[in-house]
């Protein structure tokens, strides 16, 4: 079975769907098609069958996956493995990111990160949480930054990078008029917030729970953090967000900061990657200079920076 079949028959698997695979793996979708069929004749079996939703992968084709994903997880190590006997530098690492940690944190340390190994090529893709730890596990991405939200499969490793400081936005005008910030005042108002499973969505009900107090109506709820600071920034509600996402924003004077009631929250920022016997050098090289140069913000509120203790 060579790789090249199995990497395309994960992507169709991935997509159900002929035509986005062809675009993920860029190949004709006629090739697509040549290359199952040439699977499916060396293995004897079946792996899709059509259905009116599209492509369904048979019992066969569920057997063959993890099996793929292990092969082609090896192949990368082997060639991970030569490259370091070589003590060869050069290469291609993709990095996955959050919108706002591509624009607010990343683009000055990529730039310094290319003049000092100019060999190697830099590919950034944006994405969601969700869909960047999907790339991460389908090797679409080598490395993602994003917000840490816990419940991390074995197979990724992380590292905190950084501690974000959380504050409360509100339109100007629509911030407490008195009284001072405490949650009872905050329970009163209307928020705009992430969906249930994000970070700052967890801090903002832990908040509210643990102080015994009945969680805010929500005016909205948003999966993007600049879809957040644009609803606040119009007077639908007030939202809690990370400082960096909406640094501009209060610069202009779109959005206010609220004063939060006790310490100050903070959502950590992580490096996300798949743990294997040998890293690319390449992919090894970045890990180190990420680890080495993020600081936590200065904040009173930040928590200590934590590190794992190896880049496998």
């Amino acid at each position: 079975m060579h790789p090249r079949l199995l990497k395309t028959f994960l992507a169709v698997a991935r997509s159900r769907n002929i035509t986005r695979a062809a675009q993920e793996v860029h190949l004709a979708q006629s090739s697509v098609s040549d290359q199952i069929q040439s699977l499916e004749a060396e293995l004897g079996a079946e792996l899709f069958t059509r259905s009116k939703l599209g492509l369904e992968v048979t019992r066969a084709g569920e057997t063959l996956k993890p099996y793929a994903e292990e092969i082609l997880m090896l192949v990368d190590e082997a060639r991970a493995a030569v490259e370091a006997t070589t003590q060869r530098t050069a290469g291609m690492v993709t990095i996955g990111a959050l919108e706002t940690v591509a624009s607010m944190k990343l683009p000055r340390w990529l730039s310094a990160f290319q003049n000092d190994h100019p060999n190697i090529n830099l590919r950034l893709k944006i994405a969601g949480s969700g869909d960047l730890l999907r790339k991460l596990e389908d090797g679409e991405i080598d490395v993602a930054f994003c917000f840490d939200k816990g419940g991390l499969d074995e197979r990724l490793a992380k590292r905190t990078i950084s501690a974000e400081p959380l504050i409360l936005v509100a339109a100007p005008g629509k911030e407490f008029t008195s009284g001072g910030g405490d949650l009872t005042a905050l329970a009163a108002m209307s928020f705009v917030a992430t969906e249930s499973g994000c970070v700052y969505r967890h801090l903002l009900d832990k908040a509210f729970a643990e102080a015994g107090i009945a969680a805010p109506r929500l005016a909205a709820e948003v999966g993007s953090i600049g879809t957040i600071a644009r609803l606040v920034t119009a007077g639908v509600g007030i939202g809690l967000v990370p400082r960096l996402a909406v640094a501009e924003a209060l610069d202009r004077g779109e959005i206010v900061e609220m004063p939060w009631p006790g310490q100050v929250a903070t959502a950590s920022l992580v490096m996300i990657w798949r743990r294997r016997r040998v890293q690319a050098p390449a992919l090894k090289l970045l890990l180190a200079a990420a680890s080495e140069n993020f600081a936590p913000v200065k904040s009173a509120g930040d928590h200590p920076r934590h590190a794992v203790s190896s880049l496998s």
